[in-house]
């Protein structure tokens, strides 16, 4: 007769991910004439439970590497920003986010400049990302068990007398 168990463990509640495009724009010292290439670096995010929707709060820097000087000269301007995005995240099972809930933050397309024009000597541009996040919650697995009987065959006394009966009469010079 099996009974059942329950075990209580760790696993994946909710998941979801968000790709955001976010405009931005940096002022260099000189007046930039042609942007020569712009590229982000230095991404950090961090994921906390807020009134049950999870903040990512976050921040990357921008190089941005232009010519000025009628194209005689080139510079890189570095300048960081900060993002807060939030996300709102179904979770299985009746599940709820909650402070033991554990919050996993992961980036699935990095940063990266889409588009980049100057206008009033300012650089404007814009900058998509993916973000994905996985809730670690506990949860409750039930399974069933097999009663305690040993499941191994009982060998009765004499059999192994049985057996080497049976080895007695082998011809050990057969292949010879």
């Amino acid at each position: 007769m099996a009974s059942y168990k329950e075990i209580v463990t760790k696993a994946v509640v909710g998941k979801a991910k968000k790709s955001s495009a976010s405009k931005f724009s940096v002022n260099p010292e000189e007046k930039p004439d042609t942007v020569l290439g712009c590229w982000v670096i230095n991404h950090t995010f961090e994921g906390k439970n807020e009134g049950g929707s999870v903040s990512i709060n976050g921040s990357f820097d921008v190089n941005v590497w232009y010519s000025y000087n009628n194209d005689t000269k080139t510079a890189v301007t570095t300048k960081r920003f900060n993002y807060n995005d939030k996300m709102n995240i179904r979770l299985k099972d009746g599940a709820r986010l909650n402070d033991a809930s554990e919050i996993i933050v992961r980036s699935l397309n990095q940063p990266t400049v889409t588009d980049v024009y100057i206008k009033d000597n300012t650089v404007n541009l814009t900058v998509e990302k993916e973000l994905g996040v996985e809730i670690v919650g506990s949860t409750m697995l039930k399974v069933s068990v097999e009663d305690e009987a040993d499941d191994y065959d009982v060998i009765e006394d004499g059999m192994d007398e049985e057996i080497d009966q049976g080895t007695e009469n082998i011809n050990e010079d057969y292949l010879s």
